[in-house]
Protein backbone atom coordinates (compact mmCIF):
# COMPACT_ATOMS: atom_id res chain seq x y z
CA UNK A 1 0.00 0.00 0.00
CA UNK A 2 1.31 3.43 -0.94
CA UNK A 3 2.19 5.80 1.89
CA UNK A 4 1.86 9.57 1.74
CA UNK A 5 3.21 12.33 3.97
CA UNK A 6 0.55 14.87 4.90
CA UNK A 7 0.99 18.17 6.71
CA UNK A 8 -1.43 17.85 9.62
CA UNK A 9 -0.20 20.63 11.90
CA UNK A 10 1.37 24.05 11.48
CA UNK A 11 2.44 26.79 13.85
CA UNK A 12 4.58 29.90 14.11
CA UNK A 13 6.28 32.06 16.72
CA UNK A 14 7.83 35.52 16.51
CA UNK A 15 9.53 37.73 19.11
CA UNK A 16 7.52 40.54 20.67
CA UNK A 17 9.84 43.37 19.67
CA UNK A 18 9.02 45.13 16.38
CA UNK A 19 11.76 47.19 14.72
CA UNK A 20 10.48 49.62 12.10
CA UNK A 21 12.34 51.20 9.22
CA UNK A 22 12.15 54.51 11.06
CA UNK A 23 14.15 53.02 13.94
CA UNK A 24 16.81 51.73 11.56
CA UNK A 25 17.02 55.17 9.96
CA UNK A 26 18.29 56.42 13.31
CA UNK A 27 21.09 53.82 13.27
CA UNK A 28 22.32 53.96 9.68
CA UNK A 29 22.04 56.21 6.64
CA UNK A 30 18.72 54.96 5.29
CA UNK A 31 15.03 55.80 5.16
CA UNK A 32 11.67 54.07 5.11
CA UNK A 33 11.23 55.00 1.44
CA UNK A 34 14.65 53.60 0.51
CA UNK A 35 14.06 50.28 2.29
CA UNK A 36 10.49 49.77 1.04
CA UNK A 37 11.33 50.64 -2.57
CA UNK A 38 14.23 48.19 -2.69
CA UNK A 39 12.95 45.34 -0.53
CA UNK A 40 9.26 45.72 0.32
CA UNK A 41 10.09 45.52 4.05
CA UNK A 42 8.46 47.94 6.51
CA UNK A 43 9.27 46.23 9.82
CA UNK A 44 10.76 43.07 11.29
CA UNK A 45 10.77 41.15 14.59
CA UNK A 46 13.95 41.09 16.68
CA UNK A 47 14.70 38.59 19.44
CA UNK A 48 14.80 39.78 23.04
CA UNK A 49 17.18 38.60 25.73
CA UNK A 50 14.81 35.77 26.64
CA UNK A 51 14.61 34.53 23.03
CA UNK A 52 16.85 32.13 21.14
CA UNK A 53 16.47 29.95 18.08
CA UNK A 54 15.49 26.99 20.29
CA UNK A 55 12.88 28.92 22.30
CA UNK A 56 11.19 30.24 19.17
CA UNK A 57 11.37 26.78 17.59
CA UNK A 58 9.84 25.17 20.68
CA UNK A 59 6.92 27.62 20.68
CA UNK A 60 6.24 27.07 16.97
CA UNK A 61 6.52 23.30 17.35
CA UNK A 62 4.10 23.24 20.27
CA UNK A 63 1.55 25.25 18.28
CA UNK A 64 1.88 22.89 15.32
CA UNK A 65 1.34 19.87 17.57
CA UNK A 66 -1.82 21.45 19.02
CA UNK A 67 -3.51 21.18 15.62
CA UNK A 68 -2.95 17.40 15.50
CA UNK A 69 -3.97 14.34 17.49
CA UNK A 70 -0.31 13.77 18.43
CA UNK A 71 1.37 14.48 21.73
CA UNK A 72 5.05 15.37 21.89
CA UNK A 73 5.86 11.91 23.27
CA UNK A 74 4.38 10.39 20.07
CA UNK A 75 6.88 12.17 17.80
CA UNK A 76 9.49 10.01 16.09
CA UNK A 77 11.65 12.69 14.46
CA UNK A 78 12.42 16.37 15.05
CA UNK A 79 14.33 18.36 12.42
CA UNK A 80 15.27 21.99 12.92
CA UNK A 81 16.35 23.83 9.78
CA UNK A 82 18.49 26.77 10.86
CA UNK A 83 21.64 28.71 10.06
CA UNK A 84 21.60 30.43 13.46
CA UNK A 85 21.68 27.52 15.93
CA UNK A 86 21.92 28.05 19.67
CA UNK A 87 25.35 26.34 19.60
CA UNK A 88 27.66 24.65 17.11
CA UNK A 89 26.70 21.59 19.11
CA UNK A 90 24.53 20.17 20.60
CA UNK A 91 21.96 20.41 17.83
CA UNK A 92 19.22 22.95 18.41
CA UNK A 93 16.76 20.17 17.51
CA UNK A 94 17.87 18.23 20.59
CA UNK A 95 17.13 21.23 22.80
CA UNK A 96 13.68 21.54 21.21
CA UNK A 97 13.04 17.81 21.57
CA UNK A 98 13.87 18.06 25.27
CA UNK A 99 11.74 21.14 25.92
CA UNK A 100 8.74 19.63 24.12
CA UNK A 101 9.08 16.29 25.88
CA UNK A 102 9.50 14.33 22.64
CA UNK A 103 11.28 11.53 24.52
CA UNK A 104 11.00 8.96 21.71
CA UNK A 105 12.20 11.18 18.86
CA UNK A 106 15.51 11.37 17.10
CA UNK A 107 16.57 14.97 16.50
CA UNK A 108 19.04 16.79 14.27
CA UNK A 109 19.65 20.16 12.63
CA UNK A 110 19.72 20.78 8.89
CA UNK A 111 21.83 23.63 7.54
CA UNK A 112 20.80 24.87 4.11
CA UNK A 113 20.14 28.52 5.01
CA UNK A 114 16.92 29.91 3.53
CA UNK A 115 16.27 26.68 1.57
CA UNK A 116 16.55 24.65 4.76
CA UNK A 117 12.87 24.25 5.54
CA UNK A 118 12.12 22.86 2.07
CA UNK A 119 15.02 20.42 2.33
CA UNK A 120 13.96 19.36 5.84
CA UNK A 121 10.31 18.77 4.90
CA UNK A 122 11.49 16.64 1.99
CA UNK A 123 13.78 14.57 4.26
CA UNK A 124 10.94 13.95 6.70
CA UNK A 125 8.47 13.13 3.92
CA UNK A 126 10.87 10.61 2.37
CA UNK A 127 11.33 8.90 5.74
CA UNK A 128 7.56 8.67 6.16
CA UNK A 129 7.00 7.34 2.63
CA UNK A 130 9.55 4.58 3.10
CA UNK A 131 7.92 3.44 6.34
CA UNK A 132 10.94 4.33 8.47
CA UNK A 133 8.77 6.65 10.61
CA UNK A 134 5.11 7.55 10.89
CA UNK A 135 5.42 11.20 11.87
CA UNK A 136 7.85 14.09 12.16
CA UNK A 137 8.06 17.66 13.41
CA UNK A 138 9.92 19.97 11.02
CA UNK A 139 10.82 23.48 12.15
CA UNK A 140 12.48 26.43 10.44
CA UNK A 141 13.82 28.80 13.08
CA UNK A 142 16.23 31.74 13.07
CA UNK A 143 17.60 34.55 15.23
CA UNK A 144 19.40 36.36 12.43
CA UNK A 145 19.51 39.56 14.46
CA UNK A 146 22.28 37.99 16.55
CA UNK A 147 24.46 37.79 13.41
CA UNK A 148 23.49 41.10 11.84
CA UNK A 149 25.90 44.02 11.46
CA UNK A 150 23.72 46.88 12.64
CA UNK A 151 26.13 49.38 11.09
CA UNK A 152 25.81 47.93 7.58
CA UNK A 153 22.77 49.47 5.89
CA UNK A 154 22.86 46.98 3.03
CA UNK A 155 22.14 44.02 5.33
CA UNK A 156 20.73 45.27 8.64
CA UNK A 157 17.49 46.35 6.96
CA UNK A 158 16.82 42.88 5.57
CA UNK A 159 16.69 40.33 8.34
CA UNK A 160 14.31 39.35 11.12
CA UNK A 161 13.73 36.58 13.65
CA UNK A 162 10.97 33.93 13.63
CA UNK A 163 10.10 30.24 13.66
CA UNK A 164 7.58 28.15 11.77
CA UNK A 165 6.74 24.46 12.00
CA UNK A 166 4.96 21.60 10.23
CA UNK A 167 3.85 18.27 11.63
CA UNK A 168 3.91 15.55 8.99
CA UNK A 169 2.05 12.26 9.39
CA UNK A 170 1.76 9.10 7.34
CA UNK A 171 -1.49 8.38 5.50
CA UNK A 172 -2.82 6.05 2.83
CA UNK A 173 -4.81 8.92 1.37
CA UNK A 174 -3.19 10.47 -1.73
CA UNK A 175 -1.91 14.01 -1.36
CA UNK A 176 0.50 15.77 0.95
CA UNK A 177 4.07 16.19 -0.25
CA UNK A 178 4.07 15.34 -3.97
CA UNK A 179 7.57 16.21 -5.18
CA UNK A 180 10.67 18.17 -4.30
CA UNK A 181 13.60 19.77 -6.11
CA UNK A 182 16.81 20.34 -4.15
CA UNK A 183 19.81 22.06 -5.74
CA UNK A 184 23.11 23.62 -4.68
CA UNK A 185 26.09 25.47 -6.14
CA UNK A 186 28.99 25.84 -3.71
CA UNK A 187 30.92 28.01 -6.16
CA UNK A 188 28.74 30.85 -4.90
CA UNK A 189 29.32 30.14 -1.24
CA UNK A 190 31.16 33.40 -0.70
CA UNK A 191 28.22 35.50 -1.89
CA UNK A 192 26.31 35.11 1.38
CA UNK A 193 28.07 33.89 4.50
CA UNK A 194 29.17 34.29 8.09
CA UNK A 195 32.89 33.67 7.46
CA UNK A 196 34.29 33.08 10.95
CA UNK A 197 33.49 30.82 13.87
CA UNK A 198 34.02 27.49 12.11
CA UNK A 199 37.12 25.35 11.63
CA UNK A 200 38.42 27.32 8.63
CA UNK A 201 38.47 30.70 10.42
CA UNK A 202 38.34 29.98 14.16
CA UNK A 203 37.10 32.66 16.51
CA UNK A 204 39.72 35.14 17.69
CA UNK A 205 39.94 38.74 18.81
CA UNK A 206 40.88 39.66 15.25
CA UNK A 207 37.83 37.96 13.68
CA UNK A 208 35.54 39.70 16.14
CA UNK A 209 37.16 43.08 15.49
CA UNK A 210 36.77 42.63 11.73
CA UNK A 211 33.10 41.63 12.04
CA UNK A 212 33.68 38.22 10.48
CA UNK A 213 31.06 36.63 12.72
CA UNK A 214 28.37 38.77 11.11
CA UNK A 215 26.45 38.34 7.86
CA UNK A 216 28.39 39.27 4.72
CA UNK A 217 26.46 39.51 1.46
CA UNK A 218 26.99 40.45 -2.16
CA UNK A 219 23.45 41.67 -2.64
CA UNK A 220 23.61 42.24 -6.38
CA UNK A 221 24.87 38.75 -7.16
CA UNK A 222 22.41 37.09 -4.78
CA UNK A 223 19.56 39.03 -6.39
CA UNK A 224 20.59 37.89 -9.88
CA UNK A 225 20.89 34.27 -8.73
CA UNK A 226 17.50 34.32 -7.01
CA UNK A 227 15.63 35.76 -9.97
CA UNK A 228 17.06 32.97 -12.16
CA UNK A 229 16.13 30.00 -9.97
CA UNK A 230 12.78 30.83 -8.37
CA UNK A 231 10.61 30.38 -11.46
CA UNK A 232 12.58 27.43 -12.87
CA UNK A 233 12.50 25.50 -9.56
CA UNK A 234 8.76 26.09 -9.25
CA UNK A 235 8.15 24.73 -12.74
CA UNK A 236 10.35 21.69 -12.12
CA UNK A 237 8.64 20.78 -8.85
CA UNK A 238 5.22 21.12 -10.47
CA UNK A 239 6.24 18.93 -13.40
CA UNK A 240 7.64 16.24 -11.11
CA UNK A 241 4.28 16.21 -9.30
CA UNK A 242 2.40 15.84 -12.59
CA UNK A 243 1.04 19.38 -12.39
CA UNK A 244 1.03 22.35 -14.73
CA UNK A 245 1.76 25.84 -13.47
CA UNK A 246 -1.90 26.63 -14.18
CA UNK A 247 -2.88 23.87 -11.71
CA UNK A 248 -1.16 25.64 -8.82
CA UNK A 249 -3.50 27.46 -6.46
CA UNK A 250 -0.82 29.18 -4.42
CA UNK A 251 2.92 29.81 -4.46
CA UNK A 252 4.61 30.30 -1.09
CA UNK A 253 8.02 31.85 -1.81
CA UNK A 254 10.89 32.55 0.52
CA UNK A 255 10.37 36.11 1.74
CA UNK A 256 13.73 37.70 0.88
CA UNK A 257 12.83 40.63 -1.33
CA UNK A 258 9.54 41.72 -2.86
CA UNK A 259 11.22 42.46 -6.19
CA UNK A 260 12.49 38.86 -6.37
CA UNK A 261 8.97 37.54 -5.75
CA UNK A 262 7.59 39.86 -8.42
CA UNK A 263 10.27 38.64 -10.86
CA UNK A 264 9.23 35.03 -10.15
CA UNK A 265 5.60 35.92 -10.84
CA UNK A 266 6.56 37.43 -14.18
CA UNK A 267 8.69 34.40 -15.04
CA UNK A 268 5.78 32.07 -14.30
CA UNK A 269 3.21 34.36 -16.00
CA UNK A 270 1.17 34.34 -12.79
CA UNK A 271 -0.65 37.13 -11.00
CA UNK A 272 0.80 38.29 -7.70
CA UNK A 273 -2.48 37.42 -5.94
CA UNK A 274 -1.47 33.75 -6.27
CA UNK A 275 1.67 34.41 -4.22
CA UNK A 276 1.79 34.61 -0.44
CA UNK A 277 3.65 37.77 0.59
CA UNK A 278 4.20 38.94 4.16
CA UNK A 279 7.72 40.34 3.86
CA UNK A 280 6.55 43.84 4.76
CA UNK A 281 5.99 42.75 8.39
CA UNK A 282 8.77 40.23 9.01
CA UNK A 283 11.62 40.84 6.58
CA UNK A 284 13.85 37.92 5.61
CA UNK A 285 13.61 35.25 8.32
CA UNK A 286 15.58 32.66 6.32
CA UNK A 287 14.37 29.09 6.96
CA UNK A 288 11.38 30.37 8.96
CA UNK A 289 9.91 32.54 6.21
CA UNK A 290 8.06 29.84 4.27
CA UNK A 291 6.31 28.08 7.19
CA UNK A 292 5.40 31.45 8.73
CA UNK A 293 3.88 32.51 5.39
CA UNK A 294 1.92 29.23 5.19
CA UNK A 295 0.54 29.73 8.70
CA UNK A 296 -0.63 33.24 7.90
CA UNK A 297 -2.09 32.23 4.54
CA UNK A 298 -4.13 29.51 6.24
CA UNK A 299 -5.37 31.90 8.93
CA UNK A 300 -6.39 34.34 6.17
CA UNK A 301 -8.50 31.64 4.49
CA UNK A 302 -6.24 31.37 1.45
CA UNK A 303 -5.48 27.64 1.81
CA UNK A 304 -8.19 24.98 1.52
CA UNK A 305 -8.24 21.17 1.30
CA UNK A 306 -7.44 20.05 -2.24
CA UNK A 307 -5.32 23.12 -3.04
CA UNK A 308 -2.05 22.58 -4.89
CA UNK A 309 0.84 24.57 -3.45
CA UNK A 310 4.49 25.06 -4.29
CA UNK A 311 6.91 26.20 -1.59
CA UNK A 312 10.01 27.69 -3.20
CA UNK A 313 13.16 29.24 -1.81
CA UNK A 314 16.84 30.01 -2.22
CA UNK A 315 19.68 30.87 0.09
CA UNK A 316 23.31 30.75 1.09
CA UNK A 317 25.34 27.85 -0.12
CA UNK A 318 24.23 28.60 -2.71
CA UNK A 319 21.09 26.47 -2.32
CA UNK A 320 17.64 26.51 -3.83
CA UNK A 321 14.64 24.24 -3.95
CA UNK A 322 10.91 23.86 -4.43
CA UNK A 323 8.37 21.47 -2.98
CA UNK A 324 4.95 20.69 -4.47
CA UNK A 325 2.20 19.57 -2.16
CA UNK A 326 -1.53 19.06 -2.06
CA UNK A 327 -3.10 20.45 1.08
CA UNK A 328 -5.32 17.88 2.77
CA UNK A 329 -5.65 18.97 6.39
CA UNK A 330 -8.79 20.62 7.70
CA UNK A 331 -8.98 22.92 10.70
CA UNK A 332 -9.14 20.99 13.96
CA UNK A 333 -10.93 22.53 16.89
CA UNK A 334 -8.84 22.46 20.06
CA UNK A 335 -10.76 22.71 23.31
CA UNK A 336 -9.68 24.73 26.32
CA UNK A 337 -9.30 21.48 28.25
CA UNK A 338 -6.97 20.00 25.65
CA UNK A 339 -4.84 23.12 25.59
CA UNK A 340 -4.60 23.00 29.37
CA UNK A 341 -3.64 19.33 29.24
CA UNK A 342 -0.92 20.02 26.69
CA UNK A 343 0.48 22.87 28.76
CA UNK A 344 0.58 20.57 31.79
CA UNK A 345 2.42 17.91 29.80
CA UNK A 346 4.91 20.53 28.59
CA UNK A 347 5.53 21.62 32.19
CA UNK A 348 6.02 18.00 33.23
CA UNK A 349 8.46 17.52 30.33
CA UNK A 350 10.58 20.45 31.55
CA UNK A 351 10.44 19.06 35.08
CA UNK A 352 11.52 15.63 33.84
CA UNK A 353 14.41 17.26 31.98
CA UNK A 354 15.50 19.02 35.18
CA UNK A 355 15.34 15.74 37.11
CA UNK A 356 17.48 13.97 34.49
CA UNK A 357 20.08 16.74 34.71
CA UNK A 358 20.08 16.54 38.49
CA UNK A 359 20.49 12.76 38.45
CA UNK A 360 23.44 13.08 36.09
CA UNK A 361 25.13 15.49 38.47
CA UNK A 362 24.51 13.22 41.44
CA UNK A 363 25.73 10.21 39.48
CA UNK A 364 28.86 12.13 38.51
CA UNK A 365 29.51 13.07 42.13
CA UNK A 366 29.00 9.47 43.29
CA UNK A 367 31.16 7.85 40.64
CA UNK A 368 33.79 10.53 41.00
CA UNK A 369 33.99 9.88 44.74
CA UNK A 370 33.90 6.11 44.18
CA UNK A 371 36.78 6.24 41.69
CA UNK A 372 38.82 8.51 43.95
CA UNK A 373 38.40 6.10 46.86
CA UNK A 374 39.48 3.15 44.68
Amino acid sequence: MARYAHVTGWGMAVPERVVTNAELARLVDTSDEWIVSRTGIRERRVAGKQDSTSTLATRAGAKALERTDLLARDLQLVIVATCTPDHLFPATACLVQDQLGATRAGAFDLSAACSGFIFAVNMAAQAIRTGAIDNALVIGAETLSRFTNWEDRSTCVLFGDAAGAFVLQASDRPGGVLSCVMRSDGSGGNLLSVPAGGSRIPASAETVEKGLHLIQMNGREVFRFATRVMASATREAAEKAGLRVEDLDLIVPHQANLRIIEAAARGLHMDMDRFVVNIERYGNTSSASIPVAVCEAFDQGRIHPGNNLVLVGFGAGLTWGALAMQWVARPRAVSWGERRRRRLLATLARLASFVRRLLRRLEGLFWGTHEDSG
